[in-house]
């Protein structure tokens, strides 16, 4: 007998994810955990004597034991990712601004040379003209 709720949710969650997908709000890597998901929730719900089975094989008393356990798993699992994830954004981000700063000092530093190039440029103008005013 086949589970409607379950295939209903399976299809929900495969057809959200290749949705955010094609409109790029989901990058791969991740749509690959969700679509496996889905798939999985999709077979449960067309077989879900599978799920007594595995109840079973697994040691659990009840399905719904085993479905808790892994739904569990699954969020410790994301959760690390999302944390490792975190971490090397942050180190990125950071090594970014270090660099922005160098980048933003070395700028001051050329124009403050530009600036004062033009002040010399603009101080022996100045002297020449008196030079050639001395020699008329």
């Amino acid at each position: 007998m086949i589970s409607l709720g379950a295939l209903a949710l399976g299809l929900v969650i495969v057809g959200s994810v290749t949705v955010l997908l094609l409109r790029r709000q989901l990058r791969e890597k991740y749509a690959v955990l969700w679509l496996a998901v889905g798939l999985a929730v999709l077979l449960l719900g067309v077989f879900p004597q599978a799920l007594s089975w595995l109840t079973s094989a697994l040691g659990f008393q009840i399905p719904a034991n085993l479905i808790f356990t892994l739904a569990i798993g699954l969020l410790l699992a994301v959760t690390l990712h999302l944390s490792w994830e975190l971490t090397r954004t942050e180190e990125r981000l950071r090594r970014l601004a270090e660099e922005a700063a160098i980048s933003r000092l070395r700028q001051d530093r050329l124009e403050q040379d530009i600036a004062a190039l033009r002040h010399e440029a603009g101080k022996s103008s100045t002297s020449d003209q008196h030079k050639h005013d001395d020699i008329d």
